[in-house]
């Protein structure tokens, strides 16, 4: 490949400072996949990081009896976090990479890796925001989750203390206590009913105002 040829391939990698362009040149191999294809799975070393140009990796999670979880997207100008964390501790991957379109992008060693992170700030500060974001992004579908039962009991609950009436006599910690989970708990997964129109927030008990809505949360669970 050319010193042109090179120039245009880096040219293409979103958020690259004059640094890492210097750090890369001639250093680098272009790769492509196409759409549907898998670029990693459970149990494969990492031995290089990925810098897209073109298409998305569709990072996911599938169980024995079949079922997906998106755990993240990975678009041209970020890093993939599963990558990296592999990479970097030495470990194999734990999830699964999908193509989504026609990929394309470099690829760069552990080394290479190591030596953009000390050598270009704009590099070292791309990948921090991107594991950051992740971080946050994993913890809120964890607790999507975790607590998608907590709120069908929830809601069951509380149709069952209004009985005829809309109204449930009961504060956050008995909920909480009546369905074995902590008061916090409770209280987001009400101000979550709250927001969506299902319920209102009174002093000491909760007003229903959305019976069918509640009922599908609880048949959501089923």
């Amino acid at each position: 490949m050319t010193e042109s040829d090179q120039n245009a391939l880096l040219e293409g990698v979103p958020g690259l400072d004059g640094d890492a362009r210097r750090l890369l040149m001639g250093r680098t191999e272009a790769v492509g996949a196409p759409d549907g294809t898998v670029l990693f799975q459970p149990g494969q070393a990492c031995e290089r990081l990925v810098l897209l140009t073109r298409g998305n990796v569709r990072v996911r999670m599938v169980s024995e009896t079949g079922r997906e979880i998106e755990l993240y997207r990975v678009r041209p100008g970020e890093t993939c976090v599963m990558s990296i964390a592999c990479m970097m501790g030495e470990r194999p991957y734990q999830a699964e990479g999908i193509a989504d379109g026609n990929i394309q992008g470099i690829a760069i060693s552990r080394g290479l890796f190591r030596e953009l992170l000390a050598g270009s700030t704009a590099f070292r500060d791309s990948v921090i925001a991107v594991q950051t974001r992740r971080v946050f992004d994993l913890v809120g579908l964890v607790d999507e989750l975790a607590f998608h039962r907590t709120e069908s009991r929830l809601a069951a609950r509380l149709l069952q203390r209004a009985g005829s009436s809309d109204q449930v006599e009961e504060t956050h910690q008995e909920l909480a206590l009546d369905i074995g989970t902590a008061r916090e708990v409770v209280s987001r997964r009400l101000k979550r009913f709250e927001n969506q129109g299902l319920v209102a927030l009174e002093r000491g008990r909760v007003r229903i105002l959305d019976r069918s809505g509640l009922s599908a949360i609880t048949a959501s669970d089923a």
